[in-house]
């Protein structure tokens, strides 16, 4: 007798498990129904990659299309593509477009963080690379446990094994770290957070799609894998992504790619030369890296884009054992590979540069690039090996065949206002604020990274509030800044991301450039939870209202939103889910790139300008939590009229020449940024500031000093204050004279003419710059 359905269903449900895949019943239900039959082996295991929430988005998918702006009169890509695509400006009659992306690598860099570091910063490089651009930096944003808790020594050895990671990884391959940003808190100890980003340059005309071209229904095209033997590694790291660590020791320590960034170099600059060669004939091509899923991901991913279906036969995939299995072939994530799809009757000079010119077979032991597949001209998506057939489905299936609609629990009510609290001596609770390891100099960690290959760095991480990368050949600056506040997002995720948006994009207005796109990496919890998805959605809201409104001078569109990731499942059994984390990017151009201003005081006898309101409100300050007093308090909404309006005025006199230094008011408030200013990048600087608190009116000295409230400070000559001022009541900025720099090298705070705080430069240097080494080595 035949096995009836459910015996059926139970026996696969069994194979399941025993493989230690996450497939649900009701996914198994979808999936059997999608193909009419049981799923094969290699079919559950690519279902359950490409089905897990790292790869399909299943619960965010809507909730991002319903909230985030994404298009713009300078989009050129949106997100689908493996990196968003920006118009950055024209120069000699060439237009140069931006490429970015943004992911994260969050369980693999608990687990292993040298490799789960290292391979976040390769496949995220790989995205943009694979785009046809020229990767011209990287950044990361951090968030690892208390450093001084019962967890000391593991988070410290996490901090630790990052921080070389992204070093050994990004230094190797010629790549320079244009900033990033870190956050330490004992939420964070079962669940550290790497979210990576990457930005490339090209130009327009030579984009390249991550989808099989539409010449492909002309002509046959064939499926090129390229790079890395094929193993084990890596294979089920989206799935693991897509789920609660279990053991941080030993969980999924086999799902953690290995990493190669020599190989990577040799393979970027083979790739160069196929596509230069496709270029010079005029023939259309598609390039994807190879990421989550493997060849499996890929390949789907790239015919389904482009409306075709794919054969591959696992037998021409080069692999590093004979006795790989199928599965493994198809779904493993093994680092350093990319596809291309081209005409089959270009395939053999493909192989030639790669196996030839490039010597792939000779640089590393099994690497090569080989023929796998061809492009089928129906949406079927068939794999065989051996002669068997392993996977016959619809590529749609594979794409978009499931979606989960999450329910979220009612909005919180926000807490009650935290007050500002007494305080005795003002320059001893600036040193506090300053020293504390959220807020302190990340000199620490950006020495540990090569800023100056490529030698195009204008402004280096810890200079100023956004990297600066010149365009090689023009005068085009590129500006960059990664930045959320999560004390901000654990009162109120909505607001939270808000001011994310509006940090990212002072920071980027404070060198002088003009803000032109953002990408998002959104780190939760269990989207299961109905609480965690409220919060998922809450903040998504957040970015998509301050994208809305904090538009670029001269114009009324959003700031687009062109590409990022979701990461859900940052909780473990041990704890609770991590705080509501959205980290932002923002990216900025500058026609001129020798306008670009860092926030070191530059002389003595100039302006110091305040642009922007001071406002009351310290929740999820820097200064509550430096008093030990982070669990409460309502956060501040930002005024986001203000807010842009602010940069703009800062924009356009930087844009005109009257300001020497900027820095915008952010974590630690003005009595932070004062500090930083006369520290100066790196601890050089050498010019005191005196300032006034008079400008304030009824607030508080506490609240004049550390609310965070968005603004700049500004170092002006002596001659350009009335122009500034000017500048910023046309546009309607709120600006005030805030005092003068000083030949003493301190930081003098008076108000109604006594004085508030007064501290030696060499002081404050000492703790700005030291207090994170001492915290984590």
């Amino acid at each position: 007798m035949a096995p009836g359905i459910n015996e059926v269903e139970t026996a696969t449900a069994r194979r399941v498990r025993e493989l230690g895949l996450d497939l649900t019943a009701g996914d198994l239900a979808l999936l059997r129904a999608g193909i009419g039959r049981e799923p094969t082996v290699t079919e559950l295991f690519l279902f359950d990659i490409m089905w897990s929430e790292h790869c399909s988005y299943k619960s965010s998918r809507a909730v991002l299309k319903k909230h985030l702006p994404t298009g713009s009169a300078r989009v050129v890509l949106g997100p689908g593509e493996d990196a968003g695509v920006v118009r950055l400006a024209e120069s000699d009659g060439v237009s140069y477009v931006l490429v970015v992306a943004h992911e994260s690598h969050n369980h693999p860099s608990q687990i292993i963080p040298v490799e789960g570091a290292a391979t976040g910063i390769g496949g995220i490089v790989r995205d943009v690379y694979c785009m046809g651009a020229d990767v011209i930096g990287v950044m990361d944003a951090l968030r690892f446990g208390d450093p001084a808790g019962p967890n000391a020594e593991r988070v410290k050895e996490i901090a630790d094994g990052v921080v070389r990671g992204i070093w050994e990884y990004g230094n190797a391959l010629g790549v320079p770290n244009v900033g990033g940003d870190v956050y330490f808190d004992s939420a964070y100890d079962d669940n550290c957070l790497v979210n990576v980003v990457a930005l490339g340059v090209a130009k327009e005309s030579e984009i390249i799609r991550s989808r099989v071209p539409p010449e492909a229904a002309g002509e046959p095209y064939v499926l090129v894998l390229v790079g890395k033997p094929t193993d084990r590694s890596g294979l089920g790291g989206a799935t693991m992504a897509s789920k609660i660590l279990e053991d941080e020791v030993t969980a999924g320590v086999g799902a953690v790619q290995i990493h190669d960034p020599f190989l990577k170099r040799v393979l970027t600059e083979s790739n160069r030369a196929v596509l230069r060669m496709l270029r010079a004939r005029d023939i259309a091509v598609g390039f994807k890296d190879l990421g989550a899923g493997g060849i499996a991901c890929a390949t789907s991913e790239m015919a389904g884009a482009g409306g075709f279906g794919a054969r591959i036969d696992l037998d021409e995939v080069h692999v590093a054992v004979a006795d790989i299995e199928a599965y493994a072939i198809a779904c493993s994530e093994t680092q350093e590979r990319y596809c291309l799809a081209v005409p089959a009757r270009v395939a053999g000079e493909v192989l030639r540069i790669y196996n030839e010119d490039y010597e792939l077979p000779h640089i590393y032991r099994g690497a090569r690039a080989s023929v796998i597949g061809e492009v089928d001209p129906t949406k079927r998506y068939v794999m065989t090996r051996r002669g068997e057939v392993v996977v016959d489905v619809d590529v749609d299936l594979i794409n978009e065949g499931i979606s989960c609609v999450r329910r979220a629990a009612p909005p919180v009510e926000p807490g009650s206002d935290a007050g500002a609290p007494d305080v005795a001596d003002f320059g001893r609770a600036l040193l506090d604020v300053l020293g504390h390891a959220s807020v302190a100099s990340r000199h620490y960690i950006y020495r540990h990274y090569d800023t100056e290959v490529r030698g195009d760095a204008v402004l280096r991480p810890g200079e100023a509030d956004a990297g600066v990368v010149a365009v090689c050949g023009t005068t085009i600056g590129v500006a960059a800044s990664v930045d959320g506040n999560p004390f901000y997002c654990a009162l109120d995720p909505r607001l939270g991301a808000m001011h994310a948006v509006c940090e990212s994009m002072r920071n980027v207005a404070a060198v002088g450039a003009v803000p032109i796109a953002l990408t998002d990496c959104l780190n939760f919890g269990n989207p299961e939870n109905p609480a965690v998805f409220r919060d998922f959605e809450e903040a998504v809201k957040g970015i998509g209202e301050a994208a809305r409104v904090l538009s670029a001078p001269g114009t009324d569109e959003p700031v687009a939103v062109v590409s990022g990731n979701v990461s859900f499942y940052n909780e473990s059994r041990k704890g609770t889910a991590i705080p509501p984390s959205p980290v932002v990017a923002c990216y900025g151009v500058l026609e001129d790139y020798s306008r670009a201003v860092s926030f070191c005081l530059k002389k003595p006898g100039s302006l110091l300008l305040l642009v922007g309101e001071r406002k009351p409100g310290l929740g999820g300050s820097a200064l509550l939590g430096a008093l030990g007093r982070r669990d409460g308090g309502r956060l501040p909404p930002p005024d986001l009229d203000a807010e842009r309006r602010a940069m703009h005025a800062v924009i356009g006199s930087i844009a005109a020449g009257h300001v020497l230094a900027c820095h915008d008011i952010s974590d630690g408030g003005l009595a932070v940024a004062l500090a930083e200013m006369v520290v100066g990048g790196w601890g050089k600087g050498r010019v005191g500031a005196r300032v006034s608190l008079d400008f304030a009116g009824a607030l508080s000295t506490t609240e004049a000093l550390f609310s965070e409230s968005g603004g700049f400070v500004l170092e002006v000559e002596a001659d350009r204050g009335g122009h500034v001022l000017e500048t910023a009541a046309r546009v309607g900025a709120p600006a005030y004279m805030l005092g003068e720099t000083t030949r003493r090298h301190a930081l003098v705070i008076d108000r109604g003419g006594g004085r508030v705080a007064e501290v030696e430069g060499g002081r404050l240097r000492e703790v700005w710059l030291r207090s994170l080494e001492r915290r984590i080595r």
